[in-house]
C-alpha cells in the first residue's frame, strides 16, 4: 500500500509538541483563549495525548500533542506520530517550536499508523495528512514504511492465500519491481539440487516446497538474507494442539521481514550485492510426512535426528544457510519465527539476536536505539553445544529438557552458517495488542535496525 507524507503546504494546521515539564510555559505562549481552552480540557502534555484548539467559525486553529517526560518516552514508541494520524481530516505540520523528541520517529510513526490491512474487509484510511518534518529525508522514511507494510501484508494474509506458491509470487513481484534476478527450485527438484531438508519438511503439503533465491546489485559488500518461509505449521506428526495452531499463518514471518528489508535496500539503492534465500514450505500431515526418529542428511552433509517434527524451521533454514555459506558472504542474516522460548525470554516486543561478531552486535544495538526498533542480544553459548548432539547423528533438531530453547536452536543454525559475521534473529513477527503505529497483527522486527546499521557502515 502507499504510505506517503503530504506535500508541503503553507496553510497546514500547526502542531505543537509539548513536554509535561514545560506545559505551563508553552500554554502561556499561546493566545490567552487557546491556553485557557487547553487548561479547561485538562490537557497535561501526557505522552501521545492531544488537544485540538478551536479557531474562528469552528475551524481547527492548532493541535497540541504531548510528548510526556523522559520516562514515558523510554516506555513508549510512536505516540506523537500515531496521534497525528488520528486527527480529523486536514493537513498538519509541526510548527517551529523546539520539541524534545525525535522528528524521524514522529514521521515514521505517522506513516506506520496509516497502514491498513484491507484485503478482506474495508478499513477506511487515515483522514489526516501530515507534512514531513523539516530536515528529514521524507522519501527514505516512505520507503521504510513501504517495506514494513509489505511485511505486515504478507504475515496478515492467511495461508489459503499465502502458501508457498503465493509467497513465491510475492517474491517474483518484488524482484520484477526492482530489476532483481530470481530463481526457484520446486518439488522433487529440491532433491536433485541437494536441498533434502527443505524437501522433507514440505513434501506432505499439497503445495510443493520450494527454495526461492533472489539476486540484486553488482558492487559493494555481499549480504545474504535468509528468511524462514513456513507458510503454515501444523507441527507435522507431532501435531500441535488447536490453540497453538491459531497464529501459524505467521510462521513465515522471517521471510516476510526479509522481503520487506530487501525492498528497503533496493529502493534506497544501497551499494551492496544482495542475496535473498527463502525456503518456502507448509509443514503438513499426510502419509509421506517426515517422522520422529528419522535421520535426515542436510545439504552440507550433517546428519540430523528428528526428535520433534514441530522443530521444522531450523531444518529448512539449515539447507538455505548451507547454500548461502557456499558464497562466503560478508554478512549472512537469518530471520525466523523460530522458538516459543524466545518469547518466554523477552516477550513479543523485543527481537532477540545472536552473533559472535562484536562489531556487528555493537552496530546493531546502536542502530536499534536510533530507529525505535528494539532488539536484544542473546548468547551463542558454546557449552550448550552438547545439548544438540544426540550421539546417533551429528545433530538433534529438538533437544529434550526444555532449557535454553532459543539458544540451542541458534546453535543448531550456526552449524550451517559461515564462520564469520553471521547474525540470527529469533523474532515473533506479531503484535498481540494494538499499540501506536502497530495495529494488532503482523509486524516487522529488526529490519529497520539492520537497515540503519548497514547504511552506517556495519560492514565497513
Amino acid at each position: 500500500m502507499t504510505l506517503q507524507f503530504a506535500p508541503e503546504n503553507n496553510a497546514a494546521i500547526p502542531v505543537t509538541l509539548i513536554a509535561s515539564a514545560s506545559l505551563d510555559d508553552c500554554l502561556s505562549d499561546l493566545p490567552s483563549a487557546q491556553g485557557a481552552w487547553a487548561r479547561a480540557t485538562g490537557f497535561s502534555g501526557g505522552y501521545g495525548k492531544t488537544c485540538i484548539l478551536p479557531g474562528p467559525e469552528g475551524t481547527i486553529a492548532r493541535v497540541l500533542i504531548g510528548i510526556g517526560d523522559e520516562v514515558a518516552r523510554k516506555k513508549h514508541r510512536f505516540g506523537p506520530g500515531a496521534a497525528i494520524a488520528g486527527l480529523p481530516s486536514g493537513i498538519y505540520a509541526l510548527d517551529g517550536t523546539v520539541y524534545q523528541t525525535d522528528a524521524e520517529e514522529i514521521g515514521l510513526g505517522y506513516l506506520l499508523s496509516c497502514y491498513r490491512f484491507d484485503r478482506y474487509k474495508d478499513n477506511p484510511p487515515a483522514k489526516a495528512m501530515f507534512v514531513a518534518p523539516k530536515g528529514l529525508n521524507a522519501r527514505r522514511l516512505e520507503i521504510i514504511a513501504e517495506g514494513e507494510a509489505l511485511t505486515r501484508d504478507l504475515i496478515n494474509t492467511p495461508t489459503s492465500d499465502m502458501g508457498p506458491a503465493e509467497l513465491e509470487a510475492a517474491a517474483r513481484d518484488l524482484a520484477e519491481r526492482h530489476g532483481a534476478d530470481i530463481s526457484v527450485v520446486t518439488g522433487e527438484a529440491l532433491l536433485e539440487q541437494n536441498f533434502p531438508l527443505v524437501h522433507a519438511v514440505g513434501r506432505a503439503s499439497a503445495s510443493a516446497p520450494r527454495l526461492i533465491e533472489m539476486l540484486w546489485g553488482n558492487a559493494g559488500p555481499s549480504v545474504t538474507l535468509v528468511g524462514k518461509g513456513v507458510c503454515f505449521d501444523t507441527g507435522g506428526l507431532n501435531l500441535k494442539p488447536g490453540a497453538s495452531m491459531g497464529l501459524m499463518k505467521k510462521d513465515m514471518g522471517g521471510s516476510a521481514a526479509v522481503l520487506g528489508l530487501a525492498h528497503m535496500i533496493m529502493a534506497l539503492g544501497l551499494k551492496m550485492r544482495l542475496r535473498i534465500l527463502i525456503p518456502a514450505v507448509e509443514n503438513s500431515v499426510s502419509g509421506n510426512a517426515f517422522r520422529p526418529g528419522d535421520i535426515l542428511t542436510a545439504r552440507n552433509g550433517a546428519t540430523v535426528e528428528i526428535n520433534n517434527t514441530d522443530a521444522e524451521g531450523r531444518l529448512v533454514l539449515a539447507d538455505a544457510l548451507a547454500l548461502g555459506a557456499e558464497g562466503n558472504p560478508d554478512l549472512m542474516v537469518s530471520m525466523a519465527t523460530l522458538t516459543g522460548a524466545a518469547r518466554v525470554a523477552v516477550g513479543p516486543d523485543l527481537a532477540p539476536f545472536y552473533t559472535d561478531d562484536e562489531g556487528v552486535a555493537a552496530s546493531l544495538t546502536s542502530a536499534a536505539a536510533m530507529t525505535a526498533d528494539p532488539v536484544w542480544r542473546l548468547p551463542f553459548h558454546d557449552p550448550y553445544d552438547d545439548m544438540i548432539e544426540p550421539g546417533i547423528a551429528d545433530l538433534d533438531n529438538a533437544p529434550k529438557g526444555g532449557f535454553a530453547g532459543s539458544i540451542t536452536a541458534a546453535l543448531f543454525l550456526r552449524r550451517f552458517a559461515p564462520v564469520n559475521r553471521y547474525l540470527h534473529f529469533d523474532m515473533y513477527g506479531w503484535q498481540p495488542t494494538s499499540k501506536p503505529a502497530r495495529p494488532k497483527g503482523g509486524v516487522g522486527q529488526g529490519t529497520r535496525a539492520l537497515l540503519e546499521a548497514l547504511e552506517k557502515g556495519m560492514l565497513a
